[in-house]
Parts: C-alpha cells; sequence; structure tokens
C-alpha cells in the first residue's frame, strides 16, 4: 500500500473519530474517502464500520474510567437497538434515497432549532423523566434507530441523541456517552453481515481504524473536560453542513475528492 493512502486513510479517521465521538454524521467523510480510493459503496460502507467499532470502544472505555456510563439504562435500550440493527443490515427492499433525504433534513432542522432555542433541554436534561424508569414507548423507537443503523448507519449519531435527551431525560453530555455505548453494542452485529457478505476491506479499516481511534480518544477527554457546551456547539456547526449537504445546497463527497486530488 502506498503511503499517501495510508496518509489519507488516518487523517481522516483522525477528523471522523474526533466529529463522530462529539456528535455523529462523520461516516460520510469515511465513505466519500473509501470510495475515492476506488472501494464500491456497499464494501466501503462495510469497511467503515469496522473502524468505528474500534472508535466506539476506545471513547467508550475513555467515559467508563470517568465513571459516565449508565450501564444499566444503556442496556434496556440497547437491546432493542442491535435487534434493529441485525434487521436493518437484512433489509433486502431498496429504500427511496429521496425520502430519507427529505425525512433526514426534516428531522435535523427540528433538532437545530431545540438546540438553539431551547438549550436547557439539552444541557441540563430532564431531571423527572431521569427519575423514571425506561418508557414502553421507548422500545420500539431505540429498534426502529436500530434498523437505520443497520442498514445506513449515516446520521445516526443525532437520532440516538435525540431519542436519550427527550425519551431518557439525560443532559447531552451523558446522552452522547449512551450514543457512543449503543453504536458500540450494535455495529459488530451489522460488521458480521457485511464480513460473511465479503464486503470488509480488512487493510483499508484497521488503517483508517487508528485515526479514529485517535479521534476519538481526543475528542472523549474534550467532552468529559468541558461538558455539554462543546458538543452542542459541534452539533451545531455538523448539523448545519450535513443538512445543506442533504439538501442539495452543498456537497459533501464532490469538496473531499478535490480535496484529495489536489
Amino acid at each position: 500500500m502506498e503511503t499517501n493512502v495510508v496518509v489519507i486513510l488516518i487523517c481522516s479517521g483522525l477528523l471522523v473519530g474526533f466529529i463522530n465521538t462529539m456528535a455523529g454524521g462523520a461516516t460520510i467523510i469515511s465513505l466519500s474517502v473509501l470510495t475515492w480510493l476506488g472501494l464500491p459503496l456497499t464494501v466501503a460502507n462495510g469497511t467503515n464500520r469496522l473502524a468505528v467499532f474500534f472508535q466506539t470502544l476506545t471513547s467508550v472505555s475513555s467515559f467508563q474510567n470517568s465513571h459516565l456510563v449508565d450501564w444499566k439504562k444503556s442496556l434496556r435500550v440497547g437491546i432493542p437497538t442491535v435487534i434493529g440493527s441485525v434487521a436493518g443490515s437484512f433489509i433486502a427492499v431498496k429504500l427511496n434515497e429521496d425520502i430519507i433525504r427529505y425525512a433526514f433534513v426534516i428531522i435535523m432542522i427540528i433538532m437545530l432549532a431545540f438546540i438553539l432555542f431551547k438549550p436547557s433541554l439539552w444541557l441540563k436534561g430532564n431531571a423527572a423523566l431521569l427519575e423514571l424508569p425506561v418508557k414502553k414507548w421507548n422500545y420500539p423507537l431505540f429498534f426502529v434507530i436500530g434498523v437505520y443503523g443497520g442498514f445506513l448507519h449515516v446520521g445516526v449519531g443525532y437520532y440516538l441523541l435525540a431519542a436519550i435527551v427527550l425519551g431518557l431525560g439525560l443532559d447531552l453530555m451523558k446522552a452522547n456517552v449512551m450514543k457512543n455505548l449503543l453504536v458500540m453494542l450494535y455495529v459488530p452485529f451489522s460488521l458480521i453481515i457485511f464480513i460473511i457478505n465479503d464486503q470488509v476491506m480488512w487493510k483499508y479499516g484497521l488503517i483508517h481504524a487508528i485515526g479514529n481511534v485517535i479521534g476519538a480518544f481526543v475528542a472523549s477527554r474534550m467532552a468529559i473536560k468541558r461538558g455539554s457546551e462543546i458538543i452542542r456547539w459541534v452539533m451545531i456547526v455538523v448539523i448545519v453542513v450535513l443538512t445543506a449537504d442533504m439538501a442539495g445546497l452543498i456537497n459533501i463527497k464532490d469538496a473531499i475528492v478535490v480535496l484529495l486530488a489536489d
């Protein structure tokens, strides 16, 4: 493998690991880089999950060392999320990309409005809701999010954050910890399906994971030190960029290809 390819995979992985750990949505960078390197989209999708697993393993370990992981509640909603991700990975029906894109844009705009105009909801959480046991309606909700994560994965972190903050009452800092844990739990199951179908480029995935791990470690330490406020601002920036891309106002993939070509 050429040195420049190794550098590209590690550097892009570092950025992806940082953004995904702090907020989410950076999978689009990974897919753009991997397809630019010649991988079919399905193989790039599977290869990326290898890096994501090591990324979340790193961030969760860092959060656990600071005693921030709520294992009991996480496992309660983690089970339907994992089951959903397996179902999503097996989906054979072709989804309409336009519907997915429009739905993503609408949900992201609503989330952005909440984050900007109702910051206390995200920064402080809901103490009353937090003291209650997990409501039954949360289980199908996390199942559906798991289906999306298993099938597409791009932007799943934002759906998880919204469900955790609004449905479970956690503040943004603790919700982000749980989000990383849930992704760590479901990714291996969807990854196995990609491996069985020979859709993982191990060499690229493991090298990309080096950058992901470094980025995840830096982001998790920064999140622990700075708290919900830094996560909120990273989310705002990334949501604006992703929404603009999904709405067709900008093209992240083309921009990355131009940068790599230079």
